[in-house]
């Protein structure tokens, strides 16, 4: 199915932290969604013709000086409407009713009683003791427009949801889209399906056979030549390229000497059996120089990328007449590296875009730039990847470098890798390897005192980082077993030579990002 004929939802984002999350229990209803700015024109939301809108939370009041706004003619385009926290004050405003400041900011876990049936709330139970929603919200409605009415309520917020009599607009006060609100899927996918008659036909099977569709047209005779870092991003990436045009991709694996421990081993076995073309290239010398001296994150990540595009250019330049570079860019990797005004700032620039430099000569294929995660992991057992690939944790472009913090170096490498090592046989070897999203060790620009027999030392510190995520948008950290987390530093301690204390990063995400740099 190509996606030009596939139905669509667009999710306007005003900058909530929780907008990605929208998108993604939309698509987990197999309805496919998008993420565009506030400020996309009317013109460009019609040319896209959506099923239906969703309006996202944001951290502004809509009386703000300069408060993101929709157009009015938004709500009269005859496409369902479904406005939540600030998409609900905003909706309020713009047709004619009344925000102001809450008399008491409402925030955390809510009692929702839900006071006429209606199709967002079809199959729920009315009054009661309610259902348990998530709230975060300093403003409220308190006058609705003309011709809606109020369809729940809680304890401090008296506006809950509101519905318009006649036409497909709704607002609701909660986040639908968070795990906390224990009715959120069904208000979804009641407003996908009763309002906005969206059938579900996003499934990887339809994605596998319209990628393969799509990049055939854009490369078909063409060559194509893939960054290839054995992951399951790169390798779902080079499956549907080399579905699409065969022997005109060329693989292409880095050896930029930031890998774990027996990496490139390990990538190049998995690889043969899928019967790619395959270059290798050892660039460790050349990485390890440009990154002399460096310890600021932004710069390391910046070089890195920069680094691979040359080495891939020269790769290109033996090989007659290429004219794309494939690359697993994921949809996180898109909206985290692109801020517009109002919603949530850039946090850190992308190895997969942010590193890219503004002037590169071949074009981009990015096959996945449309999937989350765990989109990818379907997609990849759809095109029959083994279970050890499809579900081996996520490594990121830069290696290790950001897992070095400060300068890095072969000592500092050789130390991380071995105790990185070492995290990942205790995880596998417990079983908890498969139960987590990703498990890895972190070096510390700090040194502390220690005694290792008779002597006293001075040496490193290795950080161990276990998180539990859906798709790395948020994660909290995982609760391993005492036993287990005393193995691995023990381990750590008394194998790998230079180190001599192992702390558990016991951080979530927010405030803190999965990876230290």
């Amino acid at each position: 199915m190509s996606k030009s004929r596939m139905q669509n939802v667009l999710v306007l984002d005003f900058g909530s932290q929780t907008t990605q999350l929208i998108a993604r229990r939309v698509r987990e209803a197999q309805v496919y969604c998008e993420i565009h700015p506030y400020n996309i024109s009317i013109q460009e939301i019609k040319a896209m013709s959506p099923k239906g809108i969703i309006l996202s939370g944001g951290p502004s009041s809509v009386y703000d000086k300069d408060a993101p706004m929709v157009s009015r003619e938004l709500f009269d385009l005859d496409i369902p409407v479904l406005g939540i926290c600030y998409g609900m004050q905003l909706t309020t405003l713009l047709l004619g009713g009344r925000v102001e400041k809450s008399s008491r900011r409402e925030y955390g876990h809510a009692k929702l009683i839900i006071d006429q049936p209606d199709k967002i709330f079809h199959g729920l139970a009315q009054g009661g003791i309610g259902h348990q929603v998530w709230m975060s919200h300093g403003d409220r409605v308190e006058e609705i427009p003309a011709g809606f009415h109020v369809i729940a309520h809680s304890e401090s917020c008296p506006i809950a949801a509101m519905a318009h009599e006649s036409r497909p607009i709704y607002g609701v006060q909660f986040h639908p889209e968070v795990a906390h609100t224990e009715i959120g899927m069904d208000v979804l996918t009641n407003f996908l399906f009763k309002v906005c008659s969206c059938t579900p036909d996003w499934t990887m099977r339809s994605f596998v056979s319209s990628a393969v569709e799509e990049i055939r047209k854009k490369a078909e005779g063409r060559k194509v030549i893939c960054a290839l870092s054995g992951g399951v991003d790169s390798t779902v990436t080079a499956l549907l390229i080399n579905r699409a045009i065969g022997d005109n991709l060329t693989c292409i694996f880095v050896n930029n000497g930031l890998l774990r421990k027996n990496e490139a081993e390990v990538v190049l076995a998995f690889l043969k059996q899928f019967k790619l073309n395959v270059r290798y290239v050892d660039a460790e010398d050349r990485f390890l120089s440009r990154l002399k001296g460096v310890e600021d994150p932004e710069k390391k990540r910046k070089i890195i990328g920069t680094e691979f595009i040359k080495v891939f250019e020269e790769e290109a330049s033996r090989i007659e007449h290429v004219d794309f570079l494939a690359q697993g860019t994921l949809y996180p990797d898109v909206i985290e590296s692109v801020s517009f005004k109002g919603p949530s700032a850039t946090i850190k620039s992308h190895h997969n875009v942010g590193g890219l430099p503004e002037v590169m000569k071949l074009e981009l294929i990015e096959p996945l730039r449309e999937l989350f995660k765990d989109e990818v992991r379907k997609a990849a057992e759809e095109l029959g990847m083994p279970y050890e690939l499809v579900n081996r944790h996520p490594f990121p472009g830069p290696g290790l470098a950001i897992r070095i913090l400060g300068e890095v170096t072969r000592t500092r490498l050789s130390i991380l890798r071995e105790a990185d090592a070492i995290v990942l046989e205790e995880m596998k070897e417990s079983q908890w390897y498969w139960k987590v999203w990703q498990s890895f060790a972190v070096l510390l620009p700090i040194r502390t005192v220690g005694v290792m027999g008779d002597e006293r030392t001075y040496d490193h510190v290795v950080a161990v980082r276990v998180v539990d995520s859906l798709d790395a948008m948020t994660a909290d950290w995982s609760k391993l077993p005492y036993e287990l987390l005393g193995r691995i530093s023990n381990r750590i301690i008394n194998e790998v030579k230079g180190v001599n204390r192992v702390c558990y990063d016991i951080s979530s995400k927010p405030p803190a990002t999965i990876e230290w740099e």
